[in-house]
């Protein structure tokens, strides 16, 4: 900046100045002020370094443009909730879209879109559901690990049949789908895995301890299968994006909807996190996405020194507690 221009600028802010209040021209005139707003500018510079370096890390250096005629989207758990969502925008925009759901769709489908009734947690099922796919449509280019499912209750209390129902749908399904549709992508360098993640892949708590791990080894799958795409298969063409939501308004958390003010967590609807989804498909690239965007600390919590780590996991935990004792009295 020019010295006649600089001296613009400071003319400008003694103008301004002297529009305010005299407490508002003392605060700001404060010696702390220029340090605050020099270390903000500072954080928003780093923040945004980080986010580049994010994108040329996990793209190697490109991404691929979106195309409807080239592309073909597979989608667990389309049939209600988020996956609904998801597949409601991508028919939108044009994308052929085919849903693999254990229910079948209560609602009419768009023409760009296919339904498959399949169990996702049994190979044998789920390899035969893949071979009429690829007959009718061709290889799926972008497969989108929807399909997830949630149980409340204590390590004790909790039916074994339960706890492994959700690691089934929410990680092992993951391995099998991934099993079926890869090689196409690899084969080609072209494709996109998304992962439906959630909040608790960062913080365990109480009462929901299967949902916690089976996201946190949903987050585990989505690392390790972008380190084989890259440095195993050589393909860096195929893209992968993990997401990871708080809670979203669907019936699997309708108990803790229902108690109104009692929960005093943020809920999100399934139209914010269906929409992240899909632009994170349609940018051709892959990614991380933390829902609500301002809760992105919370993906360095294993990094706090754990007597932190061990506040923030009773903070949220007892959030739980409180509002299983109110639904107990009531």
């Amino acid at each position: 900046m020019s010295i006649p221009s600089l001296a613009v600028v400071q003319e400008w802010t003694q103008t301004a100045l002297s529009h305010l209040p005299p407490p508002a021209q003392q605060a700001l005139l404060h010696p702390l002020v220029p340090k605050a707003l020099a270390a903000m500018l500072a954080l928003g510079f780093l923040r945004q370094s980080n986010r580049a370096l994010n994108t040329l890390s996990l793209n190697n250096c490109f991404s691929t443009k979106w195309d409807n005629a080239r592309e073909l989207v597979l989608l667990t758990g389309g049939c209600s909730g988020i996956g609904k969502q998801v597949m409601t925008e991508l028919a939108g925009q044009g994308a052929r879209v085919v849903i693999i759901d254990i229910q079948e769709p209560s609602f009419k489908l768009p023409p760009n879109v296919s339904f498959y009734k399949s169990d996702i947690t049994n190979s044998v099922t789920l390899h035969t559901t893949a071979e009429q796919i690829r007959k009718d449509h061709g290889n799926p280019t972008v497969l989108i690990n929807n399909a997830g499912v949630g149980h409340d209750g204590s390590i004790l209390d909790e039916p074994e049949s339960k706890i492994r129902q959700t690691f089934e749908v929410n990680t092992i399904s993951h391995f099998l789908m991934v099993r079926e549709f890869l090689p196409a992508m690899i084969e080609k360098n072209h494709g996109h895995v998304v992962t439906v993640a959630s909040m608790a892949s960062f913080v365990a708590l109480g009462e929901m301890v299967d949902y916690c791990c089976s996201k946190a080894s949903a987050l585990a799958f989505h690392e390790g299968l972008g380190q084989e795409l890259k440095n195993w298969y050589k393909a860096p063409g195929v893209k992968t994006s993990v997401i990871h939501p708080l809670w979203v308004r669907t019936p699997m958390i309708q108990q803790l909807t229902e108690a109104g003010e009692q929960f005093k967590q943020p809920v999100m609807t399934v139209e914010r996190v269906g929409h992240a989804i899909v632009k994170q498909v349609l940018s051709g690239k892959s990614g991380q996405v933390i829902l609500p965007e301002n809760y992105w600390p919370a993906s360095l919590i294993r990094a706090f020194p754990t007597w932190l780590q061990e506040k923030a996991r009773t903070v949220a935990s007892m959030d739980l507690r409180r509002l299983r004792d109110w639904q107990n009295k009531a």
